[in-house]
């Protein structure tokens, strides 16, 4: 959920009066219309290309996927019936056609499903899905999924049935397989399939109805500034409360404060809005005026090193570049001490977390050792230098405006200056540092952002080799750094396979240990999201996962 969402975890600076004023903002409306800030824009709206929160937020209003997890962190269908278990019958075990193991699994869609021109929801969307997937030239996210369900297979318009060429604890969830409208798409995709990424529909005609099938749809966008979503007539669920939705992008969180406050915008959402220092500040302010909630989650805030860097190929300069980094002062100045230290991406509070192993401390006289080890030692101004007089010199990148973060980098840049690391601070804006620096690799020291996910999330998409993006596989794939670790290709193929808990166990130390040991991502923290809510507003239900409360729509009621 950059504010990446891997498989199974955006660009304007708005000051507040050159806000635009969208339509039916909270002051000129009854409240039959909500006005939601949002800090990131997205620069797609199709649900399969590039990984952002921004974009999860917006369709979790206009979009059912399949399955998905709910505030309690247990999986539920969606777009389904029921969630595929092997005790209901809809996982089974089976061999694949060359005798190795593998499995089936069965959805059934809703009946009442339709898209917003009426249409309704069918197994051939889904089968359209699974053959873009399929096809490394469409560059979906996720292809591990797409590569290991090698058949599809539909008795019927309600039923999906997928064949995997191997058995995986979580083959009920559907991660980012979901419904594609196949009367839309198909044809733009099987026109030209190496260009479909920039010819979809969900970009070049976002407003038409029959992309959608949420309680509501988009109505209109307004590129880098915000979104309007209006009542689906075609939604058959529980009715939404509000006509309509405003999303109004307010990239730099001092104007989204500012906006709040004077009443052009109702809510800020938790899993975008405000950083949790600046929401602890403005509830000591205002207190009373709003509702507050801090839901911690699983949201791993770190920094993605680009391991083919000459200068971060040597583990001993990532040890010190992470020993460098006193988080927990961080935490306490910033955070309030409210977001645990992270000593790998997995969550305290998931099962899988191995509570034996503890974060990197800080220590600067261990991470100086370990510098002149690898041959930096200090220059005349303090820089380190190599034997070829080269400078110990990182780029520094995080998402501009986001004060909290930009806050953070100039803390890490002054820590690193003492050890004699020079931290080169160029902040990008979201849609740029995501939908380019970050998925084609363009990027040549650290970038600070989060990955969101759900509970014992095995990170295929962001460890592997395999999911490396490249031009080849039209930048498919989350593993930004470029880790390649044959032994942590080998464990994650494995650890999916091992259907008992206990026994995966061990499976999760080892695969912990190693990131800890290799560092191909220095761990910060794990993020407490700061919601903040009109007193009149009621019914969010915030998840601290990848699924974002915007599902749960039809819940939300004005009082």
């Amino acid at each position: 959920m950059t504010e990446a969402l891997p498989r199974r975890a955006a660009t304007l600076a708005l000051a507040l009066l050159a806000a635009p004023v969208l339509p039916g903002h909270a002051g000129a409306q009854p409240r039959d219309t909500l006005t939601i800030g949002l800090s990131q824009a997205t620069g797609t709206f199709h649900p399969n290309i590039e990984s952002m929160l921004a974009k999860s937020y917006i369709l979790g209003f206009a979009m059912r996927p399949l399955t998905g997890h709910g505030p309690d962190w247990k999986p539920l269908c969606l777009a389904c019936d029921t969630f595929p278990t092997l005790e209901n019958g809809q996982v089974t075990l089976e061999n694949t056609p060359d005798g190795k193991p593998g499995m089936r699994v069965t959805w059934r869609l809703r009946e009442d499903l339709r898209w917003g021109d009426g249409r309704p929801v069918t197994a051939e969307d889904m089968r359209f899905a699974w053959e873009a997937g399929r096809a490394f030239e469409t560059g979906f996210g996720g292809a591990e999924f797409y590569r290991q369900a090698y058949e599809f297979i539909s008795t019927d318009p309600r039923s999906v049935t997928l064949r995997f060429d191997r058995v995986s604890f979580d083959a009920g969830s559907a991660g980012s397989f979901q419904p594609l409208p196949a009367h839309i798409e198909r044809p733009i995709w099987e026109a030209d399939r190496r260009n479909y990424r920039s010819r979809t529909a969900y970009d070049t005609s976002t407003t038409n109805p029959g992309l959608w099938n949420g309680p509501y749809r988009i109505t209109a966008v307004q590129p880098g500034a915000g979104v309007t979503l209006e009542r689906n007539e075609a939604w058959a669920g529980p009715a939404p409360a509000f006509r309509r939705i405003n999303i109004r992008v307010v990239e730099n969180s001092a104007a989204m404060e500012a906006q709040l406050l004077a009443g052009q915008i109702d809510m800020i959402a938790g899993e975008l809005g405000l950083s949790l220092d600046q929401a602890i500040a403005l509830e000591r302010r205002v207190r009373g005026r709003f509702r507050f909630e801090y839901r911690p989650g699983l949201v791993w805030e770190h920094l993605d090193l680009r391991l083919d860097n000459p200068v971060l190929q040597d583990a001993r300069v990532r040890q010190a570049l992470m020993m460098g980094i006193d988080r927990p002062r961080i935490v306490q100045s910033l955070f309030d001490g409210r977001q645990p230290i992270a000593a790998t991406s997995i969550h305290p509070d998931d099962p899988m977390r191995d509570p034996g192993l503890v974060p990197w401390p800080h220590d600067p006289v261990r991470a100086a050792a370990l510098l002149e080890e690898a041959g930096w030692r200090p220059g005349p101004d303090g820089i380190r230098r190599n034997a070829a007089g080269e400078r110990l010199s990182i780029d520094l990148q995080t998402t501009a405006g986001n004060r909290s973060r930009e806050t953070v980098l100039q803390v890490i840049q002054g820590q690193w200056r003492a050890l004699g690391i020079e931290a080169r601070i160029a902040n990008q804006p979201p849609r740029v540092l995501f939908g380019e620096t970050l998925s084609k690799r363009q990027f040549n020291g650290a970038v600070l952002f989060a990955w969101i996910s759900s509970p014992e999330n095995v990170p295929r998409t962001t460890l592997h080799s395999d999911e490396i993006p490249n031009a080849a596989r039209n930048w498919s794939g989350q593993n930004y750094p470029g880790y390649a670790n044959p032994e942590m290709d080998a464990l994650l193929e494995a650890l999916p396979q091992e259907l008992d808990a206990e026994k995966r166990r061990p499976m999760w130390s080892r695969l912990q240990a190693m990131i800890h040991r290799d560092l191909p991502a220095l761990p910060l923290w794990h993020r407490a999201d700061a919601h903040v809510w009109p007193q009149w507003l009621q019914g969010i239900r915030p998840t601290g996962n990848m699924s974002p409360s915007s599902l749960w729509v039809t819940d939300w009621r004005a009082r």
